[in-house]
């Protein structure tokens, strides 16, 4: 069986300590500063809930009319209107289940979630919620277990292969306090975690982000929602950035953690329960305004909780190792180039996050490699963003290699990630390393570069075998 190897009892010892001090003590003693964080682009999905008033059938329709692809599906919504007794529940028949599925295709929505929903510690209880999603295809089950005992959730997790998600309703409940899930989990598979509840922590007097920080790497699911109090119990969901959650830091702090789910939408305002689109589609445009990689696209697949390489080949000796769950890429000796085969790019932005591991590591970003590389003749026809400390002028980081020295040194040391923004458009060059600007440059054919297309290919290189280089965050928006 599968387990996680995390140092949760630390974490534990330390919130006791946390939740004992008083609120106002507690909210100085977590503060952290998530101005400068590139908050990445979440999937939204929305929680049925929100549409309780209306059959499933009913929720769709208005889910696609809000943009949004993606359903959290619970147990007990009347299906459609023409069949009053059939629910949406994992008691479902193949019929009514093949329904759900034509429907879905239909409107061009994934069920990517299911629950709250309860099920007892046996195996049977169980089965019938994990064959349901399996025939759903169903990526996580949320559920509050009245039982401590979650051996046989081990097993069907790993037996299904479908994520268990423990979820938060508000005090008294068993799972009010992130502390609580913590210790449930701890010890257990790395895919069963917490569905994070933004709004029931705080209706519980707990900061969203605190209990983020503390279940780091165990958030399977998100519940996001706002409210307009904290620490009360009847407070009411607000618009995605006008209420008390803090909804920048929330997702400044899934970004950091590497949080690859869904942000599920479940809107409860009472007030609203007949038309709560609108106050939906603002908080949809909120988080967009914040989201920095809004207008990118990562080019490293990702599905089902696993990167990949798809899309992408390598030329010349060495390779590259990709960390599946992590998405980080490390090159392994060389010379060679990992390129990004799916299409040519003319003008775009590429932001990336690359880490050396000595001041020695020699590595670069090739930008308009013009054709498929069959040889090493690319590097006369392509310009590159080079990687390399321990050199200096037009060799050294941040100059376009051969070329265009950098202006100043904006690197960090090595073990010390670093971002790169780099926008080719017409033939100028801007490079933008850890938000400094430092090449500004009209380019030109100089150096080892003999000639420039105006589209290409954009590559990454491994060097040698004396000192890796890591990559991850890899978006592109193209101009």
């Amino acid at each position: 069986m599968k387990r996680c190897i995390l140092l949760i009892m630390v974490l534990i010892v330390a919130a006791g300590s946390l939740w004992a001090m008083g609120k106002d003590q507690q909210e100085k003693s977590t503060e952290m500063n998530y101005d400068n964080v590139k908050i990445k682009k979440f999937p939204f999905a929305v929680q049925c809930w929100t549409f309780r008033k209306f059959t499933f059938f009913e929720s769709l329709e208005k889910i696609k009319e809000l943009g949004v692809k993606y359903v959290e599906a619970y147990p007990g919504q009347q299906l459609s209107a023409d069949m009053s007794e059939a629910k949406l529940h994992h008691d479902m028949s193949d019929e009514q289940m093949q329904l759900v599925k034509n429907k879905l295709n239909e409107l061009g929505l994934t069920v990517v979630s299911y629950g709250v929903v309860g099920f007892d510690n046996n195996r049977n209880s169980m089965k019938k919620v994990f064959e349901f999603a399996k025939k759903m295809g169903i990526e996580t089950i949320n559920t509050e277990p009245a039982f401590d005992d979650y051996s046989l959730i081990d097993m069907m997790v790993e037996e299904y292969d479908i994520q268990v998600a423990i979820h938060n309703h508000p005090v008294p409940s068993k799972y009010a306090l992130p502390q609580t899930v913590a210790e449930h989990i701890e010890g257990h598979d790395c895919r069963i975690g917490s569905c994070a509840d933004t709004g029931h922590w705080l209706r519980s007097g707990v900061r969203p982000v605190d209990a983020l920080r503390l279940l780091s790497g165990r958030i399977r699911n998100v519940h996001l929602k706002d409210l307009n109090k904290f620490d009360v119990k009847k407070a009411q969901d607000v618009p995605f950035g006008s209420g008390v959650a803090n909804i920048h830091d929330i997702l400044a702090e899934l970004t950091l953690q590497g949080y690859e789910g869904y942000l599920s939408i479940e809107h409860e305002n009472e007030d609203e329960v007949m038309n709560p689109s609108p106050s939906i589609r603002k908080g949809i445009d909120y988080v967009q305004s914040i989201t920095y990689y809004q207008d990118y696209e990562r080019i490293l697949s990702y599905d089902r909780g696993d990167f990949s390489k798809h899309g992408w080949n390598h030329y010349g000796p060495g390779y590259f190792i990709l960390n599946e769950k992590t998405g980080t890429l490390k090159s392994q000796k060389g010379m060679g180039l990992l390129w990004y085969a799916e299409r040519k790019l003319g003008d775009f932005v590429l932001e990336l996050d690359f880490m050396s591991t000595d001041p020695v590591t020699n590595s670069g970003i090739f930008l308009r490699v013009p054709e498929i590389p069959v040889n090493n003749d690319y590097i006369y026809h392509s310009y590159e963003i080079q990687i390399d400390n321990a050199s200096s002028g037009i060799h050294r980081t941040g100059a376009v290699y051969d070329a265009e020295a950098p202006v100043k040194d904006a690197f960090n040391p090595p073990g010390e990630w670093n971002h790169y923004k780099i926008t080719f458009e017409g033939m100028h060059i801007k490079v933008e390393l850890n938000d400094q600007l430092i090449v500004d440059w009209d380019a030109e054919p100089r150096g080892k570069v003999r000639d420039i297309a105006r589209e290409g290919y954009i590559g990454l290189q491994n060097h040698d075998s004396r000192s890796p280089v890591y990559f991850k965050n890899i978006y592109i928006k193209e101009l």
